[in-house]
């Protein structure tokens, strides 16, 4: 963009711009006309999506026994707890995967039903229905045991993946794994069929992470991560750092750091973090080690959910907590004040803002 004269340059500007939520950017485009064209300047977008990268926050669905309809709540370390609307679908729906500022959304009273938007600038897409009907698609419940949501923000493409194990009406599962994938270029959807004997936990198939080109979960006994090539419709096993497979009474999370797969383990008084620095040789790399002394009671029924390098975020059944790495110092962000029928870990996902259009 060429500088002017005024107050201060356009590139000062263009850098403060890019540190705010979506929301407050898109009110700011009112001031004036070289603010109103940012949006959809490929400079200032790429700034933006590369700035909200490093600031990744928790996204929780928070529901009273009472309400239908559950709140989506944004816990931030730099700008607080803030409320996020789903309204605009005019749907009630699940979050089930995020993604680059994008969340892939299933409705609850029209199962095979899914959306994918951009809470922030409130633009979604709704997904054509695949040709198999979804009660003879996967089983035990007819819903796919894994849902993953990849976004290249480098070229605003985005891929959706329903995985899980096939079976007809009235008959068991005969152990084929079938995968259908969603294509934003083709607006369509493609089909492969593999065999697989995985098991997954809950909290496993909602830490879906998406890097190097290819979606990845931890599979419930923490042997391995399966991980979905979405270049080659490919699946591939991918091993952890020994001391997480053998280390009895550890739980293990998957998640992202800085574009590398990274798994936090916790044991009774320690949170180790790992990241993967060679993808291709699967070369593992411890990268702190968190006392958990402080917060020794919580250990039990903490999750971690999300990460940067300067904060990890952790849910437990009613809060949201912060470490921030540097300092060692541990907060609550957020915490539920009514009773609640489940726990925040349940409905949470790491989430960040982007400029992403799903049209």
């Amino acid at each position: 963009m060429s500088s002017r004269d005024g107050f201060l340059p356009d590139e000062v500007v263009i850098q403060v711009l890019a540190r705010l939520p979506v929301k407050y950017l898109f009110r700011a485009k009112t001031v004036c006309k070289l603010w109103y064209k940012l949006s959809s300047d490929k400079y200032f977008v790429q700034l933006y999506n590369e700035v909200a990268a490093k600031n990744s926050v928790v996204l929780v669905a928070v529901s009273d026994s009472s309400e239908l309809k559950s709140r989506l709540i944004c816990a931030d370390n730099s700008w607080g707890v803030s409320e996020l609307s789903l309204d605009f679908l005019k749907d009630r729906v699940k979050v089930r995967a995020s993604c680059n500022g994008l969340l892939c959304c299933s409705s609850i009273p029209d199962k095979g039903v899914y959306y994918v938007c951009n809470p922030m600038t409130r633009e979604f897409r709704l997904l054509p229905r695949s040709r198999e009907r979804p009660v003879t698609r996967f089983c035990p419940d007819g819903e796919a045991t894994l849902v993953g949501l990849g976004c290249n923000l480098s070229v605003q493409k985005f891929n959706v993946v329903l995985a899980g194990y096939h079976r007809t009406f009235g008959h068991r599962s005969d152990g084929t794994f079938i995968c259908t994938v969603f294509d934003s270029d083709t607006n369509k959807w493609r089909k492969f069929v593999s065999f697989q004997d995985d098991r997954f936990t809950l909290m496993n198939r909602n830490q879906v992470v998406f890097v190097h080109g290819s979606l990845h979960w931890l599979t419930s006994v923490c042997s391995y991560i399966l991980s979905l090539d979405l270049n080659c419709d490919v699946w591939r096993k991918i091993s952890l750092p020994d001391e997480v497979i053998y280390s009895a009474g550890n739980r293990a999370h998957l998640l992202e750091l800085d574009g590398c797969l990274s798994v936090i383990q916790i044991s009774e008084e320690w949170m180790k973090i790992w990241a993967m620095k060679d993808y291709e040789s699967e070369e593992w790399h411890l990268e702190d080690r968190v006392s958990l002394r402080c917060i020794r009671g919580m250990v039990p029924g903490i999750f971690p959910i999300s990460q940067t390098r300067e904060h990890v975020f952790l849910a437990t059944y009613k809060q949201v907590l912060v470490h921030q790495r540097k300092s060692r110092v541990w907060k609550e962000l957020y915490s539920v004040k009514n009773s609640s029928p489940l726990p925040l870990w349940f409905s949470a996902h790491a989430f960040r803002t982007s400029i992403f259009s799903c049209n």
